[in-house]
């Protein structure tokens, strides 16, 4: 309860850190061989059942019934998937001087995922902002980005050598676009009981990414990708993360503003559009990309994650500080 309390003073995820435990085993032991096949063949069955449980657990009828505010929601997928891969593009300028050319392309990976749901939704109603708004964006958001993250990695990496092809986007269909439909059309029979045992459904989830993260990273370890990383890489990469984040941040802010936007709104739209979602992203790396390269393109994703959620941290009280009579500002 101590070490809980600490980490939530320092505003650090938990989920981060067994996140970088199991990079840390995944690098120690990996999984080689007979063992790898397992690991792999585990990783796939896993990630089909988490996105089952994402299309049994999200309400289609509420996504849908959020397009009402079809300006907000408008302004969200825009910042998400066009504002975001624009910026990942200018990335590629910085390679070789700050970033690998497979860093790179991780980071245009990261550009192309959907918002998070639980932490945008959480952020907005520290921040008192707009949460039925938040709800619904977030929850439309992941249902299209099942369909548009994958063109937009066939669009924007197609060129790299990151190894998106047809036959990538057919395993997305069967993997990842099956399940979840599949859950959909099972959410009236198990939707009840998934909704009334949230803990237990949200450990099957953390635990299969885990899984996912722990056979990404044997094979890159086996096929020996972690020779191509320095630790000023590491830094440099940092540095792009939280400098996307901020110019989504700025742009979302001035475009909210001129566009008339209520603060509550605001609030939701900054939060909703300017975060992603490492839930459906490394799941979505393991078909996407070659095995031995999704540790390295997953890495930016990991670094991002926990970059958005402290800084959200941080946003999120001070605008609730600021109250509903004053003026909304990111700063």
């Amino acid at each position: 309860m101590r070490g809980a309390a600490v980490l939530a003073k320092l505003r650090i995820d938990p989920f981060i850190l067994a996140l970088l435990a199991t990079v840390g085993i995944a690098c120690l032991l990996p999984a080689r061989g007979q063992g790898a096949e397992i690991a792999s063949t585990v990783s796939s069955i896993g990630v089909g059942v988490l996105f089952f449980l994402y299309g049994a657990r999200l309400s289609t009828s509420e996504a849908l019934a959020g397009l009402r505010h079809w300006r907000l929601h408008l302004t969200i997928l825009a910042a998400t998937f066009v504002l975001f891969p624009l910026l990942g593009l200018a990335t590629r300028l910085l390679v070789p001087a700050v970033l690998t050319p497979t860093l790179a392309a991780g980071v245009i990976f990261v550009c192309t995922l959907p918002s998070t749901v639980q932490s945008s939704i959480a952020f907005t109603s520290i921040a008192r902002g707009n949460v039925a708004a938040a709800i619904c964006a977030a929850s439309f958001s992941s249902l299209v980005g099942i369909v548009v993250t994958p063109l937009l990695v066939g669009l924007l990496l197609n060129t790299t050598g990151a190894g998106f092809s047809l036959h990538s986007l057919t395993s997305i269909a069967l993997q990842l676009l099956a399940p979840f439909v599949a859950g959909q059309f099972a959410r009236r029979w198990i939707g009840g009981w998934i909704a009334a045992h949230k803990k237990i459904v949200g450990r099957a989830d953390r635990t299969t990414i885990l899984i996912v993260v722990y056979t990404a990273f044997s094979e890159g370890v086996v096929a020996g990708i972690w020779h191509e990383i320095s630790l000023l890489a590491l830094g440099g990469l940092l540095v792009v993360n939280v400098a996307l984040f901020f110019a989504v941040l700025g742009v979302l802010k001035l475009a909210t503003s001129r566009l008339g936007f209520s603060r509550a709104d605001q609030i939701a739209i900054v939060f909703c559009g300017s975060k992603k979602s490492l839930a459906s992203g490394l799941p979505m790396a393991t078909v996407l990309f070659p095995a031995g390269a999704v540790g390295l393109i997953v890495l930016p994703l990991m670094l991002f994650h926990q970059a958005q959620l402290m800084i959200c941290a941080v946003l999120a009280r001070r605008w609730a500080v600021r109250g509903e009579d004053r003026e909304f500002a990111p700063t």
